[in-house]
């Protein structure tokens, strides 16, 4: 055998133990995200506890309910693309008498981006929310960043908010409104996306099918010929 041939055999043994390594990765994100899938499913469909204050850490899609006074002065939009199509996302502190929470009471078109069209859903009193905790979205969007002195948000970005807000005692995260209709129909809440992408085991797949043609690329190299001539 050439010392040509045996490089190549070489690489293609390091190539396919490579592929076999991130196969057997990819086997293993699957488990995970499937452990991950099953925590969501579980947390955002079991009962509503009460929202967590800032000495606990919050479970991301933990179904939660809280009372207090919506702090409507100082709502931000959030600019959003929903199922309803591209508007805002009406972020609101909701004061509890312990901490502040921020709550995205939903979904509003461009034409109820002023609060003074959905002023019957504004009231002073008493509000009770239930919905789902979402982790913080710092930084901005994609390939847009947040400008709070302009009033442009592209995400949900709970220090940043609160600190262009003046809310000194936010918890690290919000709360994402369920479906409970607000006085007025606007805004709309309950729009939490619920899906994950999960092609683990076609990548798998794709890899182990890799590292098999690497063997057999392997084979060729290093079996004999059999029509070399006499």
């Amino acid at each position: 055998m050439t010392r040509g041939r045996a490089v190549l055999a070489a690489l293609l043994l390091v190539c396919a133990l490579g592929f076999v390594a991130l196969g057997v990765w990819q086997v293993e994100r699957r488990a995970w995200k499937h452990a991950l899938i099953d925590a969501v499913t579980s947390r955002s469909t079991a009962g509503p506890v009460a929202a967590p204050g800032p000495s606990v850490e919050p479970q991301p899609y933990r179904r939660v309910h809280v009372t207090g006074r919506f702090l409507h002065d100082r709502e931000t939009l959030v600019r959003a693309v929903s199922n309803l199509g591209s508007g805002y996302w009406v972020v609101t502190p909701l004061d509890n008498g312990g901490f502040t929470v921020l709550v995205n009471r939903g979904f509003v078109p461009p034409e109820r981006r002023d609060p003074a069209t959905r002023a019957a859903a504004n009231g002073a009193g008493e509000a009770r929310v239930t919905g789902l905790i979402r982790l913080t979205e710092p930084g901005g969007g994609f390939l847009r960043s947040n400008d709070p002195a302009s009033g442009n948000w592209y995400s949900r970005d709970v220090a940043a908010i609160a600190a262009a807000r003046g809310v000194t005692d936010a918890v690290p995260y919000f709360i994402d409104a369920d479906a409970a209709p607000n006085p007025g129909g606007w805004p709309r809440g309950g729009l939490t996306v619920l899906r994950f992408s999960d092609n683990h085991a076609v990548y798998a797949l794709t890899w182990f099918a890799l590292a098999l043609m690497s063997l057999a690329g392997i084979w060729l190299v290093l079996r004999k010929r059999t029509d070399r001539p006499k």
